[in-house]
């Protein structure tokens, strides 16, 4: 799992990339659930906060983009 500092440091397209994997894998998890084969819940409580995270980091990304520069 990858920290908030670690994320500011990606570029957009990487954080786009890492954000589908997530989530696929959180889609997975979750029809593990729903089909019993998964009993391990902390799991998938981590990947969708982590997904939370890297589109927090794309957004803030996106709106300092969109600022007009000072000056």
């Amino acid at each position: 799992m990858a920290t908030a500092k670690e994320l500011q440091e990606l570029n957009i397209e990487d954080l786009k990339r890492r954000a589908q994997e997530l989530r696929e894998t959180v889609f997975q998890n979750r029809m593990k659930r729903r089909l019993a084969l998964e009993t391990n819940f902390s799991v998938h409580k981590k990947e969708k906060k982590e997904l939370a995270r890297v589109l927090t980091v794309i957004n803030q990304k996106l709106q300092e983009a969109r600022k007009p520069a000072d000056g």
